[in-house]
């Protein structure tokens, strides 16, 4: 049974602590790649990155010496050890920098000393590879092998305290400047949590050596300072999760609670089931391979189902008074059709049709724009049929006499019967079925007809629902950036206050594109751009007064010279990718014309070119501030 079966208290406090020693590398690897996947462009959350680079790496050390006792080949991991120790307090002053710079109070001089402390940690990992002025030699003390101090390691412990300090009154400033409640109590929760990354790289045994004795109190004393590092870290790596995020603060507390029971806790478990079965050697009469390979894969498959079960109650915890819009939020995401699940439904409508009425060949076409165009088929289909549909199926007959055969709701056209799909309770047709004739004119028996009816009326309410959704979308990709500027000024506010407004970039504020998007939605006349908030602009004036000061013609002039700079330079091609933000520009606002006739001459979807409409809408507003800021200048 190993050294369970002796409870020997020092081993198990060994084991515990080589457990959460592997803990915290686990968490603060999982917690590096979170911040740099979801939140990687904001500075405070690459400075915070780094330091825990620097944590990652001393641990790491810790976890791949644990148990050699060959003091000649742990020398080098020891010094390797140097590279997250050395850049330790470099990083914490480009972090504490970064927080002060989120609150708006920025300073070269600090800029300057990162950069300096930076090049001196470099010199201070250059002098613990090549010399031994910092560190030097080693000892291997109970299986805890550590390096000795140089001479110059006193310096190295006043830069490192020097650093620290500094950046911790730094992070004291940031906090006193934070202007909302919000702001100040993550910023206490930072600042509370401000030290962990020091206490856990700073290397200890350098200044009073492992004891001689055998004794259970150093090992207590690591276990309760790495549980106590490891707590200290998710909150520090929590409050940094908020810095910059677009999006709601709900958001950012589900994604990271559920990335860290997935992933570092996961992970954790596996390792404390791993090292547990390789002391119970003989347990149940089982080797320990096997008992490490049945112990993870029963964490593994345990803990999935666990979190499932425990997400109601996290919901609950995280969202509470928005509970209610939450719960339909997310039954709405369940329960919208893709283009993928439409089709499925719809095949399963035909097949199902095809069986009823004993036919081989049906489909589903979808009328857009007054066009049909093929969405599902079952059987062997001549190609271009649904593109002849004659229009007198989905529309009015322009005069009383028929073109086509019609037998109540049903068409025969071609060989095949056409039923057209009705939006709910009105006239307008949104989509044709049509299924292979198996006689000259239908005859539908009672069964067959109520049948045939059922499934016309499941395919119409799926194509109107997607017509419903599409339409959705459409104002979703339209807002979505509006949300995405709130919830960036949000972030801003959370700390600066409306001082952040005013000191933003012109091209940054969401009223500034939301202004210039008005003004080409109305570049032919209309209140929004007769009342525009562009026409005080300087570039806006001089066009005026070069325009009997007429303000209207002037803003619709600038707009146009501001469109005309996005020009490519040789001829105009109307699908080259280069041409592609000027021509929608052009057909769009100056020549006014519509969606679907861009779409079809740009060779392009509706969708996209809405996204791509974004794209160039923003490319006015930064030309215009270019134009004013050269009016300025003259």
């Amino acid at each position: 049974m190993g050294l369970l079966s002796t409870f020997d208290f020092r081993a198990l406090l060994e084991l515990v602590n080589v457990i959460l020693t592997s803990g915290i590398v686990i968490l603060s690897s999982g917690l590096l790649l979170y911040l740099l996947i979801y939140n990687r462009h904001n500075p405070v959350v690459r400075a915070f990155s780094s330091l825990l680079a620097c944590v990652l790496i001393a641990y790491f050390v810790d976890v791949a010496l644990f148990g050699v006792q060959d003091l000649e080949a742990s020398t080098p991991w020891l010094r390797f050890q140097w590279v997250g120790i050395a850049f330790a307090p470099a990083a914490y002053l480009a972090f504490s920098n970064a927080l002060l710079v989120t609150t708006g109070a920025r300073s070269d001089f600090r800029e300057l000393a990162v950069r300096a402390s930076y090049l001196l940690s470099a010199l201070l990992l250059v002098g613990v590879g090549f010399s031994d002025l910092i560190v030097r030699g080693g000892e291997l003390i109970h299986r805890v092998p550590h390096l000795l101090p140089g001479p110059l390691f006193p310096l190295f412990i006043l830069y490192f305290f020097a650093a620290v300090g500094w950046g911790t009154a730094n992070a004291l400033w940031a906090r006193r400047r934070c202007l909302t409640s919000t702001s100040r109590r993550r910023m206490t929760y930072l600042l509370a949590t401000f030290a962990a990354p020091a206490a856990g790289v700073f290397p200890y045994l350098l200044l009073s050596g492992w004891p001689a004795t055998y004794s259970s109190l150093p090992w207590l004393m690591l276990v309760l300072g790495n549980i106590g590092i490891g707590l200290m870290l998710v909150l520090l790596a929590y409050s940094v999760a908020f810095f910059g995020a677009l999006t709601p603060d709900r958001t950012v507390k589900h994604r990271l609670i559920r990335f860290l029971l997935r992933g570092p806790l996961l992970a954790t478990l596996v390792v404390v089931v791993i090292i547990a079965a390789s002391q119970a050697e003989g347990w149940l009469g089982l080797p320990s391979r096997r008992l490490m390979l049945f112990g993870a894969v029963g964490v593994i498959l345990l803990l999935q189902p666990g979190i499932e079960f425990a997400k109601p109650l996290i919901d609950r915890a995280l969202y509470r008074q928005d509970q209610p819009e939450i719960e339909w939020i997310q039954e709405l995401s369940n329960r919208l059709l893709t283009t993928t699940d439409l089709r499925q439904f719809l095949e399963n409508v035909l097949t199902a049709l095809c069986d009823l009425l004993r036919v081989e060949t049906a489909f589903v076409a979808v009328i857009d724009g007054g066009t049909p165009h093929l969405e599902v088929t079952c059987g062997n289909l001549t190609p271009g049929t649904a593109s002849d549909l004659p229009a007198e199926t989905w529309q009015a007959p322009s005069s009383e006499v028929q073109t086509i055969e019609r037998y109540g709701d049903l068409f025969v056209w071609n060989g095949y019967w056409l039923a057209p799909l009705h939006i709910q309770g009105q006239e307008t047709v949104i989509g044709m079925i049509g299924i292979q004739a198996r006689a000259p004119q239908p005859d539908l028996t009672p069964d067959e007809q109520a049948g045939m009816e059922m499934l016309l009326r499941q395919a119409a309410a799926a194509l109107e629902d997607r017509q419903l959704q599409q339409g959705l979308f459409r104002a979703l990709e339209r807002i979505i950036p509006d949300i995405e500027d709130i919830q960036r000024r949000r972030g801003i506010v959370h700390y600066v206050g409306e001082k952040a407004l005013s000191q933003s970039d012109l091209t940054e504020e969401a009223e500034f594109r939301q202004w210039v998007r008005d003004a080409l939605d109305h570049y032919w006349g209309g209140p929004k751009l007769m009342s525009s908030p562009l026409c005080s602009l300087h570039v806006v004036e001089r066009a005026a007064n070069e325009h009997n000061g007429n303000v209207m013609k002037g803003l619709r002039s600038v707009l146009k010279q501001a469109i005309e700079r996005l020009r490519p330079d040789g001829q105009r091609q109307m699908t080259a990718p280069e041409w592609l933000l000027y021509n929608i520009l052009e057909l769009k606002f100056l020549q006014g014309r519509r969606v679907r006739e861009i779409a079809q001459r740009l060779a392009m979807s509706e969708s996209d070119l809405y996204r791509k409409q974004r794209i160039a809408i923003e490319a006015v507003a930064q030309t215009l501030v270019e134009m004013e800021q050269e009016e300025l200048d003259i």
